[in-house]
């Protein structure tokens, strides 16, 4: 047997897609196996190896990487080990010898990260990546049960994965193992940051006196490590300015996350101020909050370490409201627009941190009723210009908005009447690169939510809660409708990561038609699944790309080329589906021929009986007989009709 023979490119690919620098990497350090030939068998030593063949393993699925780890002398080497294999013990078993820290050889001191081998690949979390089927999972929450399934379309239905009673953090790549536990009693909310670095968890406590406030705990967890990195605690009072929803007066989450998905950044508002903290000692920047009088609302930019904050008029108009972009760390502001008769203000950013629209409702000068604008800012251009949009009727109730994710356009709802208009519009057409331009009005449209596909080009147009589930899959670059569809009371709905399927679902809120529904991105309703007290209907989140926006593209540009593969598979699953169906019929059939003779049978048997009630008429023959009709009267009620006379009238 030969030698796997690794080309240099492959070991530069590798390390470049797992992150490492092999500039840095010691080769003096690493240990090879002992004997002149390094534990490779030579092609001649064939009459050596006469025992059981052994099996090799191929790939890198039971390696993992870890880094951020602190750099130490070889003193501490043992004691930095010991800690790593308690850690990463559990989520599987490390394989003897299997932890190594390079080391830098002018220093003697490791270099910061190890590389860990498990007895099998079965940690690896991310292994349901690659499917064969290219499938995604999701997981659904009915009665005391969680259940984790994978979306099978070409079979019609779901594949059970996993199922569990109870919560905790599960995860692996097909036992679900309990990855970590955390510890924070009486909990009642969590939240994850956007990396899934860290987990926020709360509880909230009754006071022993009454005339107290509750007592509030906030939690932030390493979900890698489980380690606690910081509390929060203090009454509700201190908390009570946040998110959109929550309990105990609680806004949720208290916590807003920025820096994109590095999770370097997390912040809260208070009154007068937003706290600002870094995670890499989880401390707040300078070591002070930034002062903002009259703040009322703050969002983060989806990947950058930018905020934009909202401040409301004050002085009876005297001051103008606004709103700026900050730049964190170093809280400098980027831009700022002052607003004029600013009767609310709401904030939606651009999934790319490109676009952030503003949409301000003004009051008119009789100050009785209000119109509303956008105020478009073009983040990732100089000077950060900001555009002015009204809609063609400015007093239209804006009842939803929505930007394309990794696109240019967006979506608006407008209108008063029980069937409103839905206008698409673009930051940049091949004739307006730098101004936003109407594409087209829907008219007259069954809608009051907006769901673009993740992969943007594709939206669902639906109407939930009063308008009872009017579903309409809309094709933007085509600018037409793809199919219309109904999910009767739908409450929720959710595409999966690739933009492929849609679930739409009824939740418990509604008694009847609990369960979900899948689609696919066209309208096309591929199956039903029906749950008594259904909760929640979550896919599975896909982590970021590693190919570049270039190789996407290529791969866009010759999908064709790719699809082939798959193009025979559905074939051959269409195939099978057919034989299904064909071995369905034929066992219907069977089923009545044998329902049928069954009954000639029993026909004949009580022929016999037939003929004595009959009176000895032998024939079983309709024509044989004569019908005659018979008109039967019957009383059915009786009416008297009494008369009155008057005997005084002449």
């Amino acid at each position: 047997m030969m030698a796997e023979v690794v080309l240099i490119e492959d070991i530069e690919a590798s390390a470049t897609r797992l992150g490492i620098d092999l500039s840095s990497v010691d080769l003096d350090s690493i240990q090879l196996p002992r004997g002149e030939d390094f534990g490779i068998k030579s092609d001649d030593d064939d009459d050596l190896y006469q025992e059981d063949p052994l099996e090799f393993e191929a790939g890198f699925g039971n390696i993992i990487v870890v880094d951020n780890l602190p750099v130490v002398p070889p003193e501490k080497f043992e004691k930095l080990e010991g800690v790593i294999r308690k850690i990463y013990s559990q989520i599987g078993t490390i394989r003897e010898g299997g932890i190594w820290m390079p080391v830098n050889p002018d220093t003697q001191k490791t270099l910061g990260y190890c590389f860990i081998e498990y007895n099998t690949p079965q940690e690896n979390l991310q292994q349901w990546l690659t499917d064969e089927k290219a499938r995604d999972q999701f997981v659904i929450r009915a009665g005391s049960n969680t259940e984790v399934f994978w979306n099978d379309p070409r079979q019609l239905m779901p594949e059970l994965v996993h199922q569990r009673q109870g919560a905790a953090v599960w995860g692996g790549a097909t036992t679900f193992n309990r990855l970590m536990r955390f510890a924070h009693p009486q909990v009642r909310l969590i939240d994850f940051s956007p990396g899934e670095k860290y987990l926020v968890t709360f509880s909230s406590h009754e006071p022993s006196n009454p005339r107290d406030t509750h007592r509030i705990v906030i939690n932030i967890f390493d979900v890698r490590t489980g380690k606690l990195m910081r509390d929060f605690k203090g009454n509700v009072d201190e908390f009570a300015t946040g998110g959109s929803g929550g309990v105990s007066g609680i806004s949720w989450p208290v916590f807003r996350w920025g820096g994109g998905k590095e999770d370097k950044y997390f912040a809260r508002m208070g009154k007068n101020v937003i706290s600002v903290y870094e995670t890499e000692t989880f401390t707040l920047i300078e070591k002070k909050s930034m002062k903002v009088e009259n703040v009322v609302d703050f969002s983060w930019s989806p990947t950058d370490p930018i905020l934009a904050l909202f401040v409301p008029e004050l002085g009876g108009g005297n001051q103008p409201a606004r709103v700026s972009l900050v730049q964190i760390p170093g809280k400098e502001e980027l831009r700022q627009k002052n607003l004029f008769s600013v009767s609310d203000c709401k904030m939606y950013w651009q999934n790319n941190g490109e676009y952030l629209a503003v949409k301000v409702d003004r009051y008119t000068k009789t100050k009785k009723s209000t119109y509303t604008g956008f105020e478009l800012f073009r983040i990732k251009e100089r000077d950060i210009p900001i555009e002015v949009l009204e809609l063609d009727n400015k007093n239209d109730k804006i009842v939803a908005f929505a930007w394309e994710p990794k696109g240019h356009r967006f979506a608006v709802i407008h209108g008063d009447g029980p069937r409103p208009d839905i206008s698409f519009y673009s930051m940049r057409t091949t004739l307006n690169i730098g101004r936003v331009s109407k594409l087209t009005t829907l008219k007259a449209k069954q809608a009051n939510a907006l769901f673009w596909s993740p992969a943007g080009h594709y939206i669902v147009l639906a109407g939930l809660k009063g308008f009872n589930g009017q579903l309409e899959f809309y094709n933007v670059d085509e600018l037409e409708t793809m199919a219309t569809g109904e999910h009767f009371m739908a409450t929720d709905i959710e595409w999966d990561p690739t933009g492929r399927y849609v679930a739409t679902a009824v939740t418990s809120v509604h008694e009847m038609e609990n369960g979900f529904h899948i689609w696919s991105f066209s309208g096309k309703l591929l199956y039903r699944i029906s749950r008594d007290h259904f909760y929640q209907f979550e896919w599975r989140p896909r982590p970021p790309s590693l190919l570049s926006a270039e190789k996407e593209e290529e791969i866009a540009k010759n999908l064709k080329k790719y699809s082939k593969k798959y193009e025979a598979e559905d074939q051959d699953v269409s195939m099978q589906l057919n034989e299904q169906d064909r071995r369905k019929r034929k066992m219907l059939q069977e089923q009545w021929n044998e329902w049928v003779t069954k009954w000639k049978q029993l026909h004949e048997e009580e022929r016999q009986l037939r003929i004595e009630l009959r009176d000895g008429v032998v024939s079983d023959e309709e024509e044989e007989y004569e019908a005659k009709e018979v008109e039967v009267e019957e009383v059915l009620d009786v009416t008297e009709e009494v008369v009155a006379f008057d005997l005084d009238q002449e």
